[in-house]
């Protein structure tokens, strides 16, 4: 009776997320924790089996600073964004397109459903410009998305799951470094998609980053703009993300605690998601 239970709880969110878009932002121990990666793409093979349209959207941090480190190469960070020069652009481009995203599709192939990989080049899908850090240093070649065409995930999300990794090119053919925040929401914005969704590894937006327990469960646009100048590290590119769609039109913006198993389904077919933060359009 508890599954049943279970079942008829999540009834009304199935009934009244049919046929919309979600963007989930895959990131974090969700992608490095071996339990954790099979229950991601059960998940979102299950998203789809239910009538949604999920979008997956990735970086794959952890994986490019191992091969960097291997190559002797330096890391660098700076406000949660990674100091890119053409080389570590190129070690980028290789690990995201063609080992984090060829690693998705396989999993979710496997578990189900059909799914294609992309990048901001195929189908041009990211016209990209160099942009620097929030303070203003230089970073190299870190793309800011200036437009996303999305004729291409609209066809390609009619019949498969398309998983996009994080990188770019500009007019001129130069390669760049994506943070996949930014990515998954100027994404959700131009798909108009329902929802957006980012999975991270800490419980949400914390109202005081050393007490993990100080978890904002829900906040307007409105605050997050106020309280952005505040914020550093890797939680603002995050918020920042969820803005930039929220503004576009998409009804909400979670982040997800994606060290939590089936955090994803929690966050969308439950009345007490997964304990996160739900970021809504200003009043």
């Amino acid at each position: 009776m508890r599954d049943v239970g279970t079942l008829l709880e999540a009834l009304p969110y199935i009934r009244e997320f049919h046929g919309r878009t979600v963007v989930i932002k895959y990131g974090g121990a969700a992608m490095t924790d071996p339990q954790l990666v099979e229950e991601f793409a059960r998940d979102v093979v299950l998203l789809k089996y239910v009538g949604m349209n999920p979008v997956v959207v990735h970086g794959g941090g952890p994986d490019i600073t191992t091969y960097m480190q291997r190559l002797d190469m330096p890391v660098e960070f700076v406000s949660g964004l990674r100091v890119s020069d053409s080389a570590t652009v190129e070690v980028a481009k290789m690990v995201l397109v063609g080992k984090v995203n060829k690693d998705i599709v396989l999993r979710l192939n496997r578990h189900g459903q059909t799914a294609v990989g992309l990048c901001g080049d195929d189908g041009a899908l990211f016209s990209v410009a160099r942009q620097a850090a929030p303070g203003g240093e230089d970073i190299g070649f870190v793309g800011h998305i200036e437009k996303v065409d999305v004729g291409v995930l609209e066809h390609i999300a009619l019949d498969y799951i398309p998983v996009i990794a994080s990188v770019g090119a500009d007019g001129d053919g130069n390669s760049y470094n994506i943070n996949a925040d930014e990515a998954a929401g100027a994404i959700a914005r131009e798909l108009n998609a329902y929802k957006v969704m980012f999975l991270t590894d800490v419980s949400g937006w914390l109202r005081d980053p050393a007490d993990p327990q100080s978890v904002i469960t829900s906040a307007r646009a409105n605050e997050v703009q106020d309280a952005l100048p505040t914020i550093d590290g890797g939680m603002r590119p995050k918020l920042k993300a969820c803005l930039d769609s929220i503004h576009g039109g998409v009804r909400a913006a979670h982040i997800v605690d994606g060290r939590v198993p089936h955090s994803l389904l929690l966050e969308l077919f439950t009345r007490a998601g997964s304990g996160g933060t739900m970021i809504t359009p200003a009043a």
